[in-house]
């Protein structure tokens, strides 16, 4: 347990990791997915994923830069956990009549 909550524990980590079960995704992409975090924060998320060898990003040589970040096969077999974890806070919010149109659900199932 201790090594799943070091490695996607991060404050937004399971939210990014979350957001690429959709597919490669840019940094902007990703920032209008998460409106609560600063540019600077998810930029050290992403780069602390890819070290740990969760999220790949590719860097394409065109001006201005193009960026894209998606999961790796290792992340991937995280799914059933963060659609697991999705559901049981939407079930929370729910059971205390808490709407959040920001974290609305994907089309995602395990």
């Amino acid at each position: 347990m201790e090594a799943t909550v070091k490695i996607i524990g991060g404050k937004w980590k399971g939210v990014i990791l979350f957001h690429l079960l959709e597919g490669t995704m840019r940094f902007n992409e990703l920032q209008r997915q998460m409106p609560g975090v600063a540019p600077r924060a998810l930029t050290r998320q992403l780069r602390e994923l890819e070290e740990d060898g969760l999220v790949d990003r590719t860097v394409y040589p065109v001006v201005p830069p193009r960026v894209e970040y998606r999961l790796t096969e290792e992340a991937r077999s995280l799914k059933p956990l963060l659609v697991a974890l999705n559901d049981w806070g939407e079930q929370w919010l729910s059971t205390r009549g808490i709407t959040l149109p920001a974290l609305q659900r994907t089309n995602l199932e395990p």
